[in-house]
């Protein structure tokens, strides 16, 4: 009687023969698929080459703001992408501030509050920044602006990355 149990019926050996090879073959075709969607998460992540942005030469003491275009790839789709900085000189040394405030990305511009001179203003939410790009404590701007990767090269001042001041 447990002989009659146990024991495995024509149908049954091909019911589990074909499951176990249809299955095959179906993994067999999608892995490729999902090889194809998972592609750019299992890249690395390649960092962000230097830009010429401006001659060094006309770079002052009142920050500026500059535009300029990097190439980004996105997955498989590669584009231009314009990015602005906030560019100024004290003594030899030059700081590129990112203009998106660290509360909620809105954009901030320099001087443009007349309650407050001489500050980055965001007028999404009355954020505001001292010139090296601190927040003002009591404002809602969690962090200071983000500072960007940079080089000079033959006058010319090359901008890469943003990256939070703990990292730049």
């Amino acid at each position: 009687m447990s002989e009659k149990k146990h024991r495995v019926s024509r149908r049954q050996f091909l019911n589990y023969t074909l499951t176990g090879v249809g299955g095959f073959m179906a993994a067999g075709m999608l892995m490729p698929m999902v090889r194809f969607a998972l592609d750019p998460v299992l890249r690395p992540a390649e960092e962000t080459e230097l830009v010429q942005v401006v001659k060094v030469d006309e770079i002052t003491e009142e920050p500026q703001r500059f535009d300029f275009k990097i190439k980004q790839v996105d997955a498989w789709y590669e584009s231009e992408e314009t990015r602005s900085a906030w560019v100024f000189k004290e003594g030899d040394k030059i700081t590129a501030l990112s203009p998106v405030c660290k509360h909620l990305g809105c954009t901030v511009g320099w001087n443009n509050d007349p309650a407050n001179p001489n500050q980055f203003f965001c007028p999404c939410h009355y954020g505001r920044y001292e010139k090296n790009g601190t927040n003002v404590p009591g404002t809602p701007p969690i962090a200071p602006l983000d500072i960007y990767k940079q080089a000079v090269k033959d006058g010319y001042l090359f901008l890469g990355a943003a990256k939070p001041r703990g990292e730049a």
